[in-house]
């Protein structure tokens, strides 16, 4: 008999002892007579019960039964894309809450829903309704074939992911190949930044570039800026994070000094520019106020050398953030390594490190340790203005942060820059690092797919887990299991 998690198992052995305290029936409020239950299957994949044989209303079915927590279960664990429940007859389930009677098979049959609870022992039901609650907030099906990963063996699934995730650099590389243009077009015809999208002339995208343009050193900093600004906004801020790269450009931040002049400098253009500061024109504590006075002042001796784009705090999200993660903390964060771009050869340091070590593990921690970001200053104690955080920020950007900015910024620049400048063998080296080194990354979503996968243990791996996000985000979440070569082997082989 298959394996089931609770409370399923409990729906399962209720089906199969029918322990209904009461006739069953449709929502729709037609009879049902089991006049057989089925015979329990042993094949993984399938429904539960085969071959019973159920009356509804009056006409009698043969057909097999599934069992399942929720309503949405059908969707979610891929019953209406697989051919196999093509004979379900009848759907029960657990959960009373969902308004809808009936779920469709991939052939587009309509098959009842029913709900135990409402047929058995009430203190029984009242058990079962507790479990569901607490299984529903523990459980969120990401992908549809959640319970038939089994069916694939782990090397097949791995294969498949390492195909992905090479998709997606490859992806992400000609983003940064396409921005490259987008941003020595905007330098050649001398305009602003758009604040819509737009789009280069097909000749000029197609054209080689000189190598006076590909020697502009600004150019590839605004790239390195724009990626990291992005990375640090995470996936809600993230498009927030990149306009406002856009708007305050390399040209601009080389006029506002060095260390903490720039950091000064830099936070009372950003503050005022992001919108953030718009509704704090002082601050309850003595040292906010202080510190709010300071932006302003830094405001009104540059603002009249920017003619950039603002922005406004509704652009931003805030909610069920945790304080490190606030835009105004990831702002802090970005704000030093632009000085350490700016002012202290970051960029300059990375190339040099890519180059010189060999020792692949030795080079990511190397890597890393560039975008690693101690706090200071007045976010290190906030997160919010007048708002304190306890215990202080030690860290604007940690180790996991700074992998991710390494795999998802720093490789596709690193990998167009060397190839364009005719540098193979540095470019090799970028996909080596990218394909071979594990790196302590953490992403909620990957975490999901991983165990619904059974290959946590290979998350780490950078190319597995672009894999996993590529397989998500451009396979599951589009309802594209046809398209999978997981899915296609679960649901029709």
């Amino acid at each position: 008999m298959k394996k089931k998690a609770l409370p399923e198992k409990l729906i399962y052995e209720i089906w199969k002892n029918q322990a209904f305290k009461s006739d069953i029936s449709t929502r729709d409020g037609e009879k049902i007579i089991v006049h057989d239950r089925g015979v329990e299957a042993i094949e993984l994949g399938g429904p539960d019960f085969k071959n019973a044989r159920v009356q509804i209303g009056s006409f009698t079915y043969v057909g097999d039964i599934e069992i399942d927590n929720f309503h949405s279960d059908w969707k979610n664990h891929g019953h209406s894309k697989n051919p196999k429940f093509n004979k379900v007859i009848l759907h029960v389930i657990l959960d009373d809450t969902d308004p809808r009677n009936f779920v469709i098979t991939k052939d587009g049959r309509k098959v009842p829903s029913i709900s135990v609870v409402d047929f058995i022992d009430e203190s029984l039901s009242a058990s079962l309704r507790e479990q569901v609650a607490a299984h529903r907030l523990d459980t969120i099906n990401k992908i549809s074939c959640k319970q038939l990963t089994s069916l694939v063996t782990e090397e097949e699934k791995l294969e498949f992911l390492k195909k992905l995730g090479i998709e997606r650099f490859k992806r992400k590389c000609e983003r940064v190949a396409y921005r490259l243009k987008e941003i020595l077009y905007i330098e050649e015809m001398k305009v602003a930044e758009p604040e819509h999208g737009y789009d280069i002339p097909l000749e000029y995208l197609e054209q080689k570039l000189t190598y006076r343009e590909l020697n502009n050193k600004d150019v590839w900093m605004q790239l390195f800026y724009e990626g990291v600004f992005e990375a640090l906004g995470y996936s809600r801020n993230k498009e927030i994070m990149g306009k406002v790269a856009k708007a305050v450009d390399i040209p601009f931040l080389r006029t506002l000094g060095t260390n903490e002049t720039f950091i000064h400098n830099a936070e009372s253009i950003f503050f005022h520019i992001s919108g953030l500061l718009d509704d704090h024109p002082s601050g309850k504590q003595e040292e906010t106020s202080g510190y709010i006075r300071s932006l302003h002042e830094g405001w009104n001796a540059l603002k009249d050398s920017y003619d950039g784009r603002t922005f406004e705090k509704e652009d931003w999200a805030f909610y069920r953030m945790r304080p490190q993660n606030y835009p105004t903390v990831r702002l802090a964060g970005g704000i030093r390594l632009l000085n350490e771009m700016l002012n202290h050869n970051l960029i300059g340091n990375l190339h040099r490190k890519f180059r010189e070590i060999h020792n692949l593990q030795m080079l990511k921690v190397n890597l890393r340790a560039l975008f690693v970001t101690k706090g200071g200053g007045y976010w290190s104690r906030h997160y919010n203005f007048d708002t304190e955080c306890k215990p202080p920020t030690k860290f604007f950007i940690g180790k996991n942060r700074a992998d991710e900015i390494v795999l998802n910024v720093v490789l596709p620049i690193l990998y167009i820059f060397y190839e364009m400048f005719g540098k193979l063998k540095y470019a090799s080296k970028t996909l080596k690092l990218y394909s071979e080194v594990e790196m302590e990354l953490d992403n909620s979503l990957v975490n999901e797919i991983s165990s619904a996968l059974n290959l946590s243990s290979h998350k780490f791996g950078p190319l597995i887990y672009q894999g996993m996000l590529e397989l998500f985000r451009n396979k599951c979440s589009k309802d594209k299991c046809d398209e999978c070569e997981i899915g296609e082997k679960v649901f029709h082989e």
